[in-house]
């Protein structure tokens, strides 16, 4: 059974406004981001969603709250919202809300790579996620491996929906960092990887409920506005 997902990047935040790590901690949208959130609401009007996905963090909740209330105005039928800690960022741990490039000079510097993207080029989008957990003086931040087994869980939960059918259309409303990680695993060419998925962008994926993860997600388009 394959369903429609629509991943939408939740509106800007203040802690995105100022350049900070935002993976758990919660930081309001600004008005540009309430702004991002009708953008996408409108774009994705004439759909209707047999379900609806995101994190229990303040900014995809309301950013899902709003795309729903605008297909609602349009006609629709709407599902209740599921939020879920399987959805949300990458944890930074002792890094959260710190300026970004201040973290990551923290996590690369030991490595010689200094810049988040001199670690990517380096080493790879995983090491990211190690070297942070290695620079932080807690561990807590996530591991590339404690983060796909977490996501991993969020389309386990998405494929365990006995109310969805097969051609069915899922709002999930996702985060910078995790869409450029999905598109890493899923589709590594055939798309601009350079270009950070903009707040309130669209991507689509089709999914494969009943493969094995690996083999179940098919990116039709990225970062649409």
């Amino acid at each position: 059974m394959i369903v429609h997902i629509h991943l939408v990047r939740h509106g800007q935040t203040f802690f995105n406004r100022y350049n900070r790590l935002q993976g758990w901690s919660n930081s309001p949208l600004t008005q540009s981001g309430l702004d991002d959130a009708i953008h996408a609401g409108n774009a994705l009007k004439d759909i209707t969603f047999a379900a609806a996905y995101c994190s229990d963090t303040t900014r995809a909740q309301v950013t899902a709250q709003t795309i729903l209330d605008i297909n609602a105005a349009n006609g629709h039928d709407v599902p209740a919202i599921h939020a879920d800690m399987h959805f949300r960022e990458q944890f930074y741990g002792y890094f959260e809300g710190q300026d970004m490039g201040a973290a990551w000079l923290a996590a690369g510097g030991p490595h010689g790579a200094p810049t988040y993207h001199a670690i990517v080029e380096q080493f790879g989008l995983g090491a990211t996620r190690d070297f942070l957990k290695e620079a932080d003086p807690f561990h807590d931040a996530e591991s590339d491996e404690e983060y796909w087994r977490r996501v991993d869980g969020a389309f386990a939960l998405i494929a365990a929906n006995a109310d969805l059918g097969d051609g069915d259309d899922v709002l999930m409303i996702s985060h910078g960092n995790t869409l450029l990680s999905l598109m890493q695993r899923f589709a590594p060419a055939g798309h601009d990887l350079s270009e950070r998925p903009a707040n309130g962008s669209v991507t689509m994926i089709d999914f494969n409920t009943v493969k094995p993860l690996d083999d179940a997600i098919e990116v039709i388009s990225y970062n649409r506005r």
